[in-house]
């Protein structure tokens, strides 16, 4: 099917891309009740025009090799070739912006994280009961950002990707074993994007490093899908967190989500996971500014990073920690899936390393890394 896709079609996914013409959204599901109803609710928003619908994937790929679409909305579990199997075909043959749509059942969760990590943009769970203005708005809202991302830019952050050795097989340096500040803590928020990109930057940490805790959004059930799914491809041991647990080195813990937030204390010398319940409502949940504030006051043992993702969650949270002393670093604009929280922090001054995706998990990796002996006249002490 990937040669179906001719990239000598006169239309360009680039061309009008950044116009301010509205974006153009294929909605590709076998039900006729859900493509109706995606139809409603995309079409409300101007910014958005549903230009066409495909039940399945054949009429998917014929409908694109035919018409010029912006993005796509893409049921993970349809009949024929799974909407998964098409991603994979569709990104590389002729990559493109795609929203998938997965229910909460463990194989779609699990089906989720997998295109998040193949290239797809973002995934929306489907509703299952009465939906309101915000869950509408919200689709409208990453549908929209997703058909803004540059095709141009996510082919070539594709045919990278696809060029790295997997992750168990991570850079030589970073199986060297060193020694690290005393209570380092290791911590990272991600959202649209977020799962290739922390894919990326984890396994340039070191396995036996300081512990890591990050905050993804996504819905709970994905979280625990992408847990196990780090925890099979990664030397370091990966779970969600657990408040009766001491975080230690070579742990990379993944906030649950399941309308509670998640912090950090440090007790004893020891830190830990402590979860806070979603009131007032935060527009995420998981929260990164609630993560990265909970650290401020150990901010001189911190390494902070916020990575691509929609909004400005973290910017708030990763300026009080750079300004408590903490080492802060953010994802550059050129290889963000989305542009919009380390932005934002950019433009507080939270930011005091903004860098490729590729380089910032050596660069954290080494922020923590402490002075030799004799630079340090036999003070630094291995965490």
């Amino acid at each position: 099917m990937a040669q179906d896709f001719d990239v000598t079609h006169p239309y360009s996914t680039e061309a009008g891309a950044h116009t301010g013409a509205a974006k153009r959204v294929l909605v590709v599901d076998d039900s006729r009740a859900m493509r109706a109803w995606l139809r409603t609710v995309l079409t409300a928003d101007p910014r958005l025009h549903v230009v066409g619908e495909a039940a399945d994937a054949v009429e998917a790929r014929d409908y694109i090799k035919a018409n010029p679409v912006d993005v796509l909305t893409l049921d993970i579990e349809m009949p024929g070739m799974s909407g998964l199997d098409f991603l994979t075909r569709l990104m590389r043959a002729r990559p493109m912006p795609v929203v998938m749509m997965s229910s909460l059942t463990a194989a779609g969760s699990e089906a989720a994280i997998q295109a998040l990590s193949r290239g797809a943009i973002d995934c929306m769970v489907k509703p299952t009961s009465a939906y309101g203005e915000e869950l509408t708005n919200d689709i409208c809202e990453r549908v929209y950002h997703a058909a803004c991302t540059r095709p141009s830019q996510l082919q070539m952050w594709l045919q990278t990707k696809g060029a790295r050795p997997a992750p168990a097989a991570a850079a030589p340096a970073s199986q060297q074993r060193h020694a690290y500040r005393r209570g380092a803590l290791i911590l990272i928020g991600a959202s649209t994007g977020g799962v290739a990109a922390l894919e990326t930057v984890l396994p340039a940490l070191d396995p036996h490093g300081p512990p890591v805790v990050v905050v993804q959004h996504m819905p709970g059930n994905f979280l625990v899908s992408f847990s196990e799914r780090l925890n099979r491809q990664l030397p370091q041991n990966v779970y969600l967190a657990d408040e009766s647990r001491a975080l230690e080195n070579g742990d990379i813990v993944i906030a649950p989500g399941h309308d509670r937030h998640t912090e950090v204390r440090n007790r004893g010398g020891s830190w830990y996971c402590r979860f806070v319940p979603n009131d007032p409502p935060a527009l995420h949940c998981p929260s990164v500014d609630v993560l990265f504030a909970s650290a401020a006051s150990q901010a001189r043992h911190i390494s902070a990073a916020l990575l691509t993702g929609l909004g400005r969650d973290g910017a708030d949270g990763l300026l009080k920690l750079s300004q408590a002393g903490a080492a802060t670093f953010g994802q550059d604009e050129a290889t963000c899936v989305v542009y919009g929280m380390p932005k934002a922090a950019k433009a507080l001054g939270a930011i005091q390393r903004e860098l490729p995706l590729d380089d910032i998990g050596a660069a954290i990796r080494d922020s923590r890394i402490a002075p030799r002996r004799d630079e340090a006249h036999g003070t630094e002490q291995m965490q």
